[in-house]
């Protein structure tokens, strides 16, 4: 008998508790509830392949925490996300792409823009109109990233596999 077929793996970046509550209660309130399957989250990569070489590269990382600048929303057209930047986040995006080059998708190679969906799968008028909204009384925060976090894509919700903390100070 056969072992079943490994599932891709998902990185995401993990963020300080207080930050992920804001965005989880965001996402509470405006993503379609029968869609809302996750917390908010920080995608570094949406498919990585689920082996020990993975593994190796995440626990043999030795990435401090950092500060993640919340700069604006971003319209998705059907939805809403706010817009993060950092320059340590790029640095360690790129250093783990060239870790995983050969195992990139396509969807992993176009480019990375950082962000977390508060809202998705609505009507671009939905989406404009809370864009329009939350943009009126927005200010620029900071958030910190503690960690990296895989999780196994269940064909909709996601599986928490493994975290990676990152060192404290």
């Amino acid at each position: 008998m056969q072992d079943a077929p490994k599932r891709p793996l998902i990185l995401t970046m993990r963020l300080d508790a207080a930050s992920q509550a804001f965005f989880d209660k965001q996402r509470a309130r405006y993503f379609p509830p029968r869609l809302n399957l996750l917390s908010a989250h920080l995608t570094l990569f949406h498919q990585l392949p689920d082996q020990i070489s993975t593994f190796e590269v995440l626990e043999n990382l030795q990435q401090s925490l950092f500060n993640l600048e919340v700069t604006g929303l971003i319209n998705l057209g059907a939805g809403v996300a706010y817009k993060i930047e950092s320059p340590a986040l790029l640095a360690l995006y790129k250093l783990l792409s060239r870790h995983f080059n050969t195992d990139l998708i396509p969807q992993d190679r176009q480019g990375f823009r950082p962000h977390v969906v508060i809202m998705n799968k609505e009507t671009p008028g939905k989406a404009k109109n809370l864009l329009n909204e939350l943009s009126q009384h927005f200010e620029p925060f900071t958030i910190t990233a503690t960690g990296l976090d895989l999780w196994v894509y269940l064909d909709g919700p996601w599986a928490y596999r493994r975290g990676f903390d990152f060192l404290n100070g």
